[in-house]
């Protein structure tokens, strides 16, 4: 049985790596300039090196399509630890107001650096470099104010923890738009731009900035998942198995928060990765978090490389915004959820 399921969970990661690396195919050849496979491949492996082939490979698509993959993976493994953690399949970053917690941190980040240090532009190094600290810093803000107010008998009540969580995001959405407003208009248009959730102007630096952040958290929750099958017990069965129940959840949490506020620094708030990527993951592999977060890391990888590359080519030479089109996408599927889950 422990075979079988072990050649499924191989199984289901080979397909949905291979539907990737479909998606990053499109996505590579295909946009504004469209190129060959021969063409792609001379380039990567330097035959006859172009000058206008490498700009478009190296400098615009191939950070762009690593970045999508970086985002949803971080999405994806993070959604699995918050639904683990609350037992509730509804709960997700974007939902639960995480997201916007980090983003607001970073919107003022971004209005205050320029006052301060008008030298250096957003642009540089520096800056981007900075951003997932300070969304880590409003991401871990409002994951504190949406646990502190859904306690209720000294646990966390499902019904509070929603509907703090959508508060908790109108709160931080509200100050994004007012801070977002005080800037001068070409920082209005980035800001703007930003939060609806988008990857079109990736560059190298914005890779380097979160790869860190992905390996680091991403090992943590992987090393407790175990303790994430237990959550879904009762807590005196958990307590009677030696656990310490709220501390481990602290640390899944924080590092939950952690991958959310480095995804959200380089794309802007792109919602409903983190409340699919997991549920598509148990359908395919079962419950056990040992397969279901590589698998959520692997369906949000695919979900939003494929996103991304419908929003740059469907409206072209117009692009949409890669957080709209999951959010085309999440909507039904969120509302399916709720139906499923009262019935």
């Amino acid at each position: 049985m422990r075979n079988r399921t072990n050649f499924r969970f191989l199984f289901t990661l080979i397909i949905l790596i291979s539907l990737t690396f479909g998606a990053f195919y499109l996505h590579i050849t295909n946009g504004s300039f469209d190129m060959t496979v021969l063409e792609v491949i001379k380039t990567f492996l330097r035959i006859d090196p172009n000058e206008k082939f490498d700009l478009v490979i190296f400098d615009f698509r191939l950070p762009r399509i690593i970045l999508a993959i970086l985002v949803g993976i971080g999405l994806g493994i993070a959604g699995a630890v918050l639904q683990g953690v609350t037992k509730n399949g509804l709960a997700d970053p974007g939902i639960l107001g995480i997201n916007a917690g980090a983003g607001a941190a970073i919107v003022i980040f971004m209005f205050f650096f320029q006052i301060t240090l008008k030298s250096v532009s957003m642009s540089s190094n520096l800056s981007i470099m900075m951003m997932p600290f300070f969304g880590f810093v409003g991401g871990t803000l409002a994951a504190a104010l949406i646990f502190l107010f859904s306690f209720k008998n000294q646990r966390i009540d499902m019904q509070r923890l929603i509907l703090t969580g959508i508060a908790i995001n109108s709160g931080f959405g509200a100050l994004s738009m007012y801070i977002s407003l005080k800037m001068n208009p070409q920082d209005f248009e980035m800001a703007a731009v930003w939060m609806a959730g988008s990857i079109y102007s990736a560059n190298w630096i914005y890779v380097w900035s979160i790869l860190p952040w992905i390996i680091l958290f991403s090992f943590i929750i992987y090393r407790k998942a175990y303790l994430l099958d237990y959550f879904q017990l009762e807590e005196d069965s958990i307590k009677s198995l030696g656990i310490a129940i709220e501390r481990e959840k602290k640390l899944l949490l924080l590092a939950s928060v952690g991958l959310i506020s480095a995804c959200v620094s380089v794309s802007g708030s792109i919602g409903f990765i983190g409340l699919m990527a997991p549920h598509i993951a148990r359908q395919l592999v079962g419950i056990h978090h040992r397969y279901v977060i590589p698998v959520s890391a692997a369906v949000g990888m695919l979900l939003l490389v494929f996103s991304d590359f419908i929003g740059k080519t469907v409206f072209a030479p117009s692009e949409l915004a890669v957080g709209v089109v999951v959010s085309i996408i999440g909507i039904p599927y969120f509302l399916f959820l709720l139906v499923k889950s009262k019935n």
